[in-house]
């Protein structure tokens, strides 16, 4: 057996793969930095003082975390503030989701997108 055929029979040619350990490695659940906090936080204050929202639920999941707005806390949620890491380069970490499932608002600033439930409501005199 020659060096050409054992180079068809074995397509490593006998040495072991290697394997970069940093895609494998389980880094644990996800989860909002203190400043992301303190953002979602605001705006859900803002609406709780309105009397608009009552509860939420905050859930570090392994791809995702999640920060969900009740209006009480038997119901589903009004709606999600999601943190996907994986999409930070395409679409923007952050997105915005309302109870029905359609995505409302989707960006890389995540005060950008809790912009979009925290408008000023027009009052008439």
């Amino acid at each position: 057996m020659d060096a050409a055929e054992t180079s068809e029979k074995e397509p490593s040619g006998g040495r072991a793969d290697l394997i970069a350990l940093a895609a494998h490695r389980n880094e644990g659940p996800v989860a909002f930095t203190r400043q992301e906090l303190t953002k979602i936080l605001t705006v859900y204050g803002r609406h709780v003082a309105a009397g608009e929202w009552r509860d939420y639920a905050i859930d570090h999941l392994s791809e995702r975390a999640v920060f969900s707005i009740f209006r009480r806390a038997s119901e589903v949620p009004l709606y999600r503030v999601v943190k996907e890491p994986k999409l930070a380069r395409r679409q923007g970490a952050y997105l915005l989701v309302a109870g029905t499932g359609a995505i409302l608002k989707r960006g890389h600033d995540l005060g950008n997108v809790l912009r979009f439930i925290d408008k000023p409501k027009l009052v008439v005199a």
